[in-house]
């Protein structure tokens, strides 16, 4: 069976399941799988078996005052680069600068619908490394209290 477990103290410190293993159908119905370049697999019940494409990277963070991270996931850490100014840097980089991203920011009182998050790609284009966004209400930038961020590769 290509599985490899490791215990120690009576836990599983490490369990891999190996490249090109198939896991037992008995385990599910629709199991996952890994190819030989160690892609997933799966069929999440859409009829059929594809690669999964995870979040590379993600934040939440409070872009007023001292900018801080609430929250992440392969985020080192948010620069402030001026009003309503970011960069997301990453912990890891991506292994180009071709991914997707969804933005997002909490509705905040005095900006209304006109508020909005958009890519600085006229002014600093995504890098492998990191990725800078400007909140704005029509043409002002503005400091929002709270923004997300999800890169995906």
């Amino acid at each position: 069976f290509p599985v490899t477990i490791h215990f120690a103290d009576n836990a599983i410190t490490t369990a891999k399941i190996n490249p090109g293993a198939v896991i037992p159908a008995d385990l599910s119905t629709g199991a996952p799988s890994w190819d030989t370049s160690g892609n997933l697999s799966f069929n999440s019940g859409y009829g059929s078996s594809a690669t999964a494409y995870g979040c590379r990277a993600w934040v939440n963070f409070n872009g007023t005052g001292t900018v801080a991270i609430r929250a992440s996931g392969n985020v080192s850490s948010i620069t402030d680069n001026g009003a309503g100014d970011y960069t997301v840097n990453f912990t890891t980089a991506m292994p180009d600068a071709n991914y997707g991203y969804a933005l997002s920011r909490r509705s905040e009182s005095g900006q209304g619908g006109s508020a909005f998050i958009v890519v600085a790609s006229e002014t600093v284009a995504p890098t492998t490394s990191a990725f800078r966004l400007n909140c704005q209400s029509g043409t002002t930038l503005y400091d929002a209290a709270s923004i997300s961020v999800a890169i995906f590769r």
